[in-house]
């Protein structure tokens, strides 16, 4: 099956209209990196960690860098619409890898560090990934041994990548720096990168962005935020999240010729050390960090004058929070609500205090469509709540390799259906004010009830098993597991993590609580009740 028919491009007339306003313009990413290293030069491009220590890279530095891996890759046989699994953490190597896929007009696969076997080896095989580049290790997990069963199993993943010590696999810094030639730059109106989505049904789905949409989302969304040459911009979340990578992120500050900083760690530890000693700016977290920053810098006092906005999304932030985070980091805030699918609301940096704390935002460009409807899918009078839907010049029109899906995701006509609850206030902001999708939003991690489910009943005690959400000031939500066992049997929380850990799931995936009951409520239909069930658990 050819890319082009994996996937569902944007209808003609919306093409052609995002082009003539000037929505989609210019050259495709990898190639932009060459203006920006002619304009930048020997400015600070990127400052993180590599396989061999810290690292510094100019602009002029980072697009040979991207060069010489582009044709290291090339010697491999990988070349313009092969997939490669990403899963990096905040190192340098992301980014260099980045843009040498998207010079080669290769697809990053980008996945999280936290994701295991499961959702590696769904990821690889949904995308057909032709390779696999990952750390040696992690936090104290060996990649390379999760990397040594999806090669096994993946017949498709013909190279395993590593950055750092190889073992039986290729070093990246190991790979040959002879190109076969200049490289025809891709179609800037197909994909650049695969982004994942947030599980909120099943396993987690691929989003297609293509060059010219991914590049406005960064512009705009720098413009918006004032980003300039002069700021610097701290990755604290992980880089391959859209939030970080493009909102505006790494690949909005690069574009203005800002300097980035890449954080090991969200912690505040080690955070609060770049932001004093690289005088950051900029940077982006989710409310469950933001109330750990804010917490933790209410007694340590960290050195944060440098930074001038925080940015904070990902999921509903507190009112009562937002207000602290002046008055003890010294900053603005900013409220980001939006949707690796592509839509973004921002609070404006001259929005009152009300709307900045309050709301999460309106939409970042003029040719945002937003319809906000009610069950009977008509849109509602402003003040009410209803489901956001969306489509404009950087939502995608499809998910990737997901036909069955789509037919439900998106409305005949192109919109998106969010799955968000919302509300539109009087100065046109929106207000969220839930989901309709089976989702457990932990500090920021969309967690699928239904995929959680799933493992759940495959423990031979579990007859019943429900997925909820429980309230909690940290991080939100937690996963609630309420399970039903069989007769004469007992189940632990640790026992079934464990259990969850050996099936391969992520850490973010392992409910927080186990409550076991003797029956689960259900519907007419037969379904099980999360409402009541919720109610009878006070949840």
């Amino acid at each position: 099956m050819s890319i082009e028919s994996d996937w569902v491009t944007f209808p003609p007339e919306f093409a052609e209209r995002y082009v003539r306003e000037n929505y989609w313009r210019g050259e495709p990413l990898g190639e932009r990196l060459r203006g920006w290293a002619r304009d930048f030069g020997d400015r600070t491009a990127v400052v993180g960690t590599s396989s061999s220590g810290r690292a510094v890279l100019t602009y002029t530095e980072l697009d040979r860098a991207a060069d010489d891996l582009a044709a290291g890759l090339q010697g491999l046989g990988i070349g313009a619409g092969d997939r490669v699994l990403v899963q990096l953490p905040n190192r340098i190597e992301f980014v260099t890898l980045l843009f040498a896929l998207l010079r080669l007009g290769a697809i990053g696969v980008l996945a999280l560090p936290a994701h295991r076997r499961v959702e590696i080896q769904h990821l690889a095989e949904l995308s057909g990934a032709v390779a696999y580049a990952i750390p040696d290790s992690h936090e104290g997990f060996d990649h390379r041994k999760l990397a040594a069963q999806i090669h096994a199993n993946v017949p498709s993943v013909r190279h395993v990548l590593v950055a750092g010590e190889a073992g039986p696999f290729t070093a990246i810094s190991d790979l040959p720096v002879e190109s076969a030639g200049p490289l025809p730059p891709p179609d800037p109106a197909g994909i650049a990168v695969l982004l994942i989505s947030g599980g909120t049904t099943g396993k987690p789905k691929l989003i297609p962005r293509t060059h010219w949409d991914y590049a406005y989302n960064a512009a705009a969304s720098a413009a918006l935020c004032g980003l300039t040459a002069a700021d610097t911009y701290l990755v604290a979340l992980p880089a391959a999240h859209n939030f970080p990578l493009a909102c505006p992120g790494l690949l909005g500050a690069l574009g203005v010729g800002a300097r980035v900083v890449l954080c090991p760690s969200p912690g505040p530890e080690a955070a609060f050390a770049l932001i004093e000693r690289e005088r950051v700016t900029v940077t982006a977290l989710v409310p469950a960090l933001a109330r750990i920053w804010v917490d933790a810098a209410d007694w340590e006092k960290p050195d944060t004058s440098s930074l001038r906005l925080l940015q904070v999304g990902g999921a509903r932030l507190d009112a009562q929070l937002a207000r602290r985070i002046p008055p003890v980091l010294g900053t603005q805030v900013q409220q980001v609500f939006g949707m690796a699918e592509g839509l973004l609301n921002y609070t404006r940096l001259d929005d009152d205090d009300e709307i900045a704390f309050t709301t999460q935002g309106r939409a970042l460009a003029g040719a945002d469509e937003v319809r906000i409807v009610g069950e009977d899918g008509l849109d509602v009078v402003d003040g009410e709540v209803g489901e956001l839907l969306t489509r404009g010049p950087y939502t995608i029109r499809g998910y990737y390799r997901a036909a069955t899906h789509n037919a439900t995701a998106f409305t005949p006509d192109g919109f998106y259906r969010s799955g968000d609850l919302v509300r539109r206030t009087p100065s046109g902001n929106l207000v969220v004010e839930g989901r309709i999708k089976d989702v457990v939003n932990r500090g920021g991690e969309n967690v699928s009830a239904g995929e959680l489910e799933e493992h759940l009943l495959a423990h031979r005690a579990v007859t019943g098993a429900a997925v909820i959400a429980a309230p909690d000031e940290r991080v939100g939500e937690k996963v609630r597991a309420v399970v039903v066992l069989v007769p004469g049997t007992a189940l632990k929380l640790k026992e079934i993590k464990a259990f969850l850990r050996e099936r391969g799931l992520a850490a973010f995936m392992l409910p927080d609580l186990l409550t076991v009951v003797d029956e689960l409520p259900l519907t007419p239909i037969g379904k099980i009740d999360k409402r009541e069930l919720r109610s009878r658990l006070g949840a």
